[in-house]
């Protein structure tokens, strides 16, 4: 097997769910050519992800993807110096084509192959390009994942809290679902939000004590019970275009607002200036000016993915397999997927400043 140098491009696949996505990265992250077929159409009449259809249609796309993404590159399989591929967390029908595809080509060239956790993919996305990672607190939300991590550098993480049930993008897709705007949901209430009242109903936001019980973790599936409640209490809201904006705009403000004082808490505890925000529902409008707002006013740095960057995609899988790489790291072509595969250990929160215990 051919060493990898640093120096040549590597190819990154990523399947975790319902996106098949390939890209080619040219070292320290100038990206080649990323491309992503995406399923949602597909499962849209279902009202969620089918692992089945998924996995099906990751067969389908891969392969015609990898030549395309290799062809607009401008180089051949011969040029690549490593694959990576997404091997967890996720959907186990979906990782296993991408990472079976992978290693195949891997084996064929004889060069390294790296199996990637999808989470680090997201926590680096907002520093593609560059060759240095500062130590900074990570806010990661997305449709299957919502977490706090403090980042000291590739590969050095620490979880502060996760979400116990529903993630963020789930819970927004869940409220959606409930309002009948179809999926994906989140954009959508985020679009009629917009026109909205964020005051106009109190839903809960859970979680939020101060004091002995205070915690960085998250719960959002008793918003979606109680806006289930709320809708069979008021149906006329749901058939009133304001009635829909308003709602949205407090449903929005329930979950970003618990995401944007958690992150808070957790950079004051940490006693760092950098916050970094990921993951599809990084694209969040009130998400973004929200931290954007908190950052200012703190004088500290706010970290943001492109859009095209903050969806699942293999231009971020690519740039973390680049510095796992450069450090001599690969992995063994028998390496099985891991479905649940975490990043980073776990450690309870710091307490938090006086500041935060008001």
């Amino acid at each position: 097997m051919r060493p990898y140098t640093g120096k040549q491009p590597i190819l990154a696949i990523e399947s975790s769910c319902d996106e098949t996505a390939a890209a080619i990265l040219l070292p320290p992250g100038l990206i080649l050519s990323s491309l992503i077929a995406s399923q949602a159409g597909e499962h849209a009449r279902f009202g969620g992800v089918v692992p089945e259809v998924a996995s099906r249609n990751h067969l389908l796309a891969i392969d015609p993807l990898v030549r395309r993404a290799l062809a607009e590159a401008g180089i051949t399989p011969r040029d690549l110096g490593a694959i990576a591929a997404t091997s967890g967390p996720g959907l186990a029908p979906a990782l296993l084509v991408g990472v079976s595809y992978a290693k195949g080509f891997a084996l064929a060239l004889g060069i390294p192959y790296l199996a990637l956790n999808h989470l680090e993919g997201h926590l680096l996305s907002p520093f593609l390009g560059r060759e240095s990672i500062p130590h900074h607190i990570a806010l990661l939300v997305s449709g299957g994942h919502t977490q706090i991590t403090e980042v000291r550098g590739p590969g050095n993480y620490t979880v502060l809290g996760r979400t116990l049930d529903d993630a963020a993008g789930e819970a927004f897709d869940k409220v959606a679902k409930l309002l009948g705007l179809g999926y994906p949901g989140g954009v959508e209430i985020d679009r009629l939000a917009e026109s909205g009242d964020p005051a106009k109903y109190a839903f809960p936001k859970a979680m939020m004590e101060r004091g002995e019980r205070e915690t960085l973790d998250f719960s959002f599936s008793g918003l979606k019970t109680s806006v289930r409640y709320f809708l069979e209490r008021n149906p006329e809201l749901s058939k009133s275009p304001q009635g829909m904006a308003d709602l949205c705009a407090s449903v929005r403000h329930a979950i970003v607002e618990v995401l944007i004082q958690k992150t808070a808490r957790s950079c004051e505890a940490a006693g760092l200036n950098d916050i970094a925000i990921s993951g599809g529902v990084a694209a969040n409008r009130a998400l973004r000016s929200g931290l954007t707002e908190l950052c200012q006013g703190k004088g500290w740095r706010l970290h943001l993915p492109s859009p095209e960057l903050s969806t699942d995609n293999a231009a971020m899988m690519a740039f973390a397999a680049i510095h796992h790489l450069t450090a001599g790291e690969s992995s063994t072509l028998v390496r099985e997927i891991e479905p649940r595969w975490r990043v980073g250990p776990e450690t309870p929160p710091c307490p938090p400043s006086a500041e935060f215990r008001r």
